[in-house]
């Protein structure tokens, strides 16, 4: 269980660096948190500081949800070794897990972070590779749909367990259980955006108008 322990502090870790302060620090000590929605995600990092700097944000964010499932599971660590009594599957999803609440609840940044839709799209590239694109195309198709971002990242966030629901079970259990859990909390951190488009006061958003 130490090596589990480990692997999921060093997720948790590094999922707590959150792209748009980074790109923040690097452009002179923008933060991102004091404009439009105030949120440090891709979407107001688009908004409000053009196409480059969100670009940037979204690689960080996205990779951070990529390297802990694709390297700690298999991670050798020098005094600690691999533990034979626990699954590699219960740490690839439990540094998945670690990654995205890093990015929620981020250490370095007072646990004011994103909403965890980029980094949960890196995670499913390395847990659920054959899906990961279809479910971009989802999220862009609910976008052009409804002009909601957030909507669209709800969506996609349920869809994937129902999806995995309906073809992966018995055989991936773990899967399906991590699936429903990422759709629980993208689900809960985007309540406010939930509760602005039932009341129609939510922002719509036009990627090909926002700032270049």
């Amino acid at each position: 269980m130490i090596e589990l322990g480990l692997k999921f502090t060093a997720a948790y870790l590094l999922g707590s660096v959150l792209g748009a302060l980074v790109m923040g620090r690097l452009r002179g000590g923008v933060d991102i948190r004091r404009f439009g929605s105030r949120n440090p995600g891709g979407t107001n990092a688009l908004r409000t500081q053009g196409f480059a700097f969100a670009f940037w944000v979204m690689f960080i964010d996205v990779g951070k949800g990529i390297l802990p499932v694709a390297l700690l599971p298999a991670l050798d660590i020098p005094g600690v070794g691999i533990d034979p009594q626990v699954s590699r599957d219960l740490i690839r999803y439990s540094v998945a897990a670690a990654a995205i609440l890093g990015h929620v609840y981020p250490l370095w940044h007072g646990f004011r972070g994103g909403k965890g839709g980029a980094t949960a799209i890196g995670v499913l590239f390395v847990v659920a590779p054959p899906i990961a694109l279809p479910a971009v195309v989802l999220w862009l198709a609910v976008i052009a749909v409804t002009h909601y971002v957030g909507l669209a990242t709800v969506s996609v966030a349920v869809a994937a367990p129902v999806y995995f629901g309906l073809t992966a079970l018995p055989e991936e259990f773990g899967l399906f259980i991590f699936a429903a859990w990422v759709a629980v909390i993208i689900t809960y951190t985007h309540r406010e955006n939930l509760q602005r488009i039932l009341a129609g006061t939510e922002h719509r958003a036009n990627l090909l108008r926002m700032r270049r």
